[in-house]
């Protein structure tokens, strides 16, 4: 383990005009051949991506044929990389997806929870309906994880243990693309239950370089990252939902940023124009923080036009409110994250 007071205050809470929390972390900038770009904090203490590293976990779902063989478009191929937020579109592409491939949502091993998106969750409640597997964040990607499986002719059933080959083919994917050796690493039980493993921010921002600097990438490799970046563009809805930075920031900024969340304040990004790839961890899990460190990143990246920058202005600037909605304080990035410019 590392000293967590490594790790710089990225970001400050302000309510009024005094500082009320900080929140600690760490991010590394990485171009495909390994080199850094910029950083700051421990970034090679291993954390644990979570949801962070789904396009990653996504690229046997090409590389097998399989997206190929159920003629998946990019917006199944988005919700391979997805954290979505359980609305009524990215459901229904879901088990949609799901009978295409002769299966329901009772084949999904991700357990069922509420949507993230508010509106979707009150109205399966004022229905008296109970979430299913496909309401989980994660559907997208287990589902894209059967459907490989069926195409190799594998039993699905048990996808999510680390024996079974699906997991198999994620873990080499992990291991080769962020040169971690996974056999190695600390490994824990993510929250829709597969395996996930702690990798440190300089190897998981280096995968993500390799995602838009494919040259380096045998062809099938390559040929699956440009799909899965391409789907993501082309999708950011269906990545994750209404009114989310994930959504707003790739509509917003269209080819210059792939981004994507994990739980407890993971990011990752991939900057195609630069070749560059970004992984930050917030000490303390707070999305909040992890939200503004990505977007303060890539703005210092110059990722975003002045018109996009404007358009993004909620999530570069973010205001704290109170219960009435009246303004009460701020949150800003410090001096830590000036490295990248």
């Amino acid at each position: 383990m590392y000293d967590a007071s490594t790790c710089p205050v990225l970001i400050e809470v302000l309510r009024g005009p005094s500082v009320e929390s900080r929140h600690r972390g760490a991010f590394a900038v990485i171009d495909a051949a390994g080199n850094v770009v910029a950083a700051s904090g421990p970034i090679d203490a291993p954390v644990f991506p979570r949801s962070a590293v789904k396009p990653l976990q996504a690229l046997p779902l090409v590389e097998s044929g399989a997206a190929e063989a159920f003629g998946l478009s990019n917006r199944e191929l988005a919700l391979a990389c997805a954290s979505h937020r359980g609305e009524a579109p990215h459901v229904g592409a879901v088990k949609a997806w799901l009978a295409a491939s002769g299966v329901g949502p009772e084949a999904l091993e991700c357990g069922a929870h509420l949507p993230a998106d508010p509106a979707a969750s009150a109205e399966l409640i004022r229905r008296g309906e109970s979430p299913s597997p496909a309401h989980n964040n994660c559907s997208g990607k287990h589902t894209g994880f059967i459907c490989t499986a069926m195409h190799l002719g594998e039993d699905p059933r048990g996808y999510i243990q680390p024996g079974h080959a699906v997991q198999r083919r994620v873990s080499a994917a992990l291991s080769e693309m962020t040169g971690a050796d996974l056999a190695a690493a600390s490994c824990g039980c993510d929250g829709c239950g597969i395996p996930t493993y702690a990798i440190p921010l300089r190897g998981l921002a280096r995968a993500m370089a390799r995602m838009v600097d494919t040259a380096g990438l045998g062809r099938e490799r390559a040929r699956a990252a440009e799909i899965l970046m391409t789907a993501m563009a082309a999708e950011p809805f269906y990545v994750s939902g209404t009114g989310s930075f994930v959504t707003e920031c790739m509509r917003a900024a269209g080819d210059a940023v792939r981004v994507k969340t994990g739980a407890e304040g993971m990011y990752v990004a991939a900057l195609p124009r630069l070749g560059y790839g970004i992984a930050l961890k917030i000490e303390d899990g707070a999305g909040r923080a992890a939200e503004l460190a990505m977007a303060t990143l890539l703005s210092a990246f110059r990722c975003f036009s002045e018109e996009q920058q404007e358009a993004l202005r909620p999530f570069l600037h973010p205001v704290v409110r109170n219960v009435a909605g009246v303004p009460v304080g701020t949150i800003r990035p410090t001096e830590a994250l000036s490295l990248a410019a």
